[in-house]
């Protein structure tokens, strides 16, 4: 599906035709031959429609002829809502540049990236300033990544706190799918750091003249470089919560068994002096108008006996 939009009165909006001015966005269902036919009319190779498709595409630039391809990783939430895949994945986002147009092509409809721009929720954001808002698509990847990091952060919190009293496997593998959203995060922002360094050495927006952009240039690579160091960071602490729980859980059944085996050993006791004289043989006493009080009073006595002995173990 192919749509068009220009900034009009400071606003973007939708548009019937494309013109110099104009943002293509292009987002799945394709017809057979749409995206043959953009490729046709802009002068560019079909992979560069193609290979932003291909949701394991690393982030890289390439340039042919007057045409030119960027491809940025970005998160979006998981579509698959089982709890043992991740919450978030990250998939390319392909920005082209040639002298007629500006196209922007995803795998995912809806991308909340791109959908700012569509809904009008960014000021000063216009297709015709080519470059800059190419600036503006890596400003907000990189702010959808701190976004969906903090909540990864939040929702790490929330478990651990289920975590303290839980024998269930149900949390950790929670903080599984947490963890495979951070390592989805920080191969996306290992490769998009190295992009836009590249870029800025290369010069490849043209934009070394111009100080402003320049400058935005280098707080999107701070800013980047930020969420990379908290993706780690939130790594490192969640594989230590999940070893640290791990323990707890292990912990928690060991003591439950335990219990659990002590009780046994108390019950058996009395279990023992009565098997003795349940049997079909002469016992001491048996014939004693007092047996059944005294067999009763020693297995309660020798039942103490043996929760004493734990207690002063210690295992009780």
């Amino acid at each position: 599906m192919t749509s068009y939009y220009a900034s009009k009165n400071g606003r973007m909006g939708q548009v019937e035709q494309p013109g110099p001015q104009t943002w293509i966005h292009l987002v799945p269902p394709f017809s057979s031959e749409e995206l043959p036919e953009i490729a046709a009319r802009y002068d560019l190779p079909i992979d560069f429609l193609t290979d932003p498709l291909d949701i394991d595409e690393r982030s890289r630039y390439e340039r042919e002829d007057d045409a030119r391809l960027i491809v940025i990783n970005t998160p979006v939430l998981s579509r698959v809502e089982t709890e043992n895949d991740s919450i978030y994945i990250t998939v390319p986002i392909g920005i082209i540049l040639t002298p007629e147009a500006l196209i922007t092509i995803t795998s995912t409809p809806d991308h909340p990236v791109l959908q700012l721009f569509i809904d009008n929720k960014l000021r000063n954001v216009d297709p015709a300033r080519r470059n800059h808002f190419v600036l503006r698509i890596f400003e907000h990847t990189v702010y959808r990544f701190l976004t969906c990091l903090k909540r990864l952060n939040v929702k790490r919190n929330l478990i651990e706190q289920e975590l303290y009293d839980s024998s269930r496997n149900r949390e950790l593998k929670q903080l599984l799918s947490i963890e495979k959203s951070l390592v989805y995060f920080i191969n996306a922002l290992n490769g998009n750091e190295l992009l836009k360094m590249k870029m800025k050495r290369a010069d490849f927006l043209g934009i070394r003249h111009d100080e402003d952009m320049w400058d935005l240039f280098e707080d999107i690579i701070i800013d980047n470089g930020q969420a990379l160091e908290m993706a780690n960071i939130y790594t490192n602490i969640l594989n230590g919560t999940m070893d640290a729980y791990g323990s707890i859980i292990s912990n928690n059944l060991n003591i439950t068994i335990q219990r659990l085996t002590l009780i046994t050993i108390v019950l058996t006791v009395p279990m023992v002096i009565a098997s003795f004289y349940g049997m079909n043989v002469p016992m001491p006493l048996q014939n004693g108008n007092y047996t059944y009080l005294f067999i009763l009073l020693l297995s309660v006595f020798l039942s103490f006996a043996v929760i004493f002995y734990f207690r002063r173990k210690r295992l009780f």
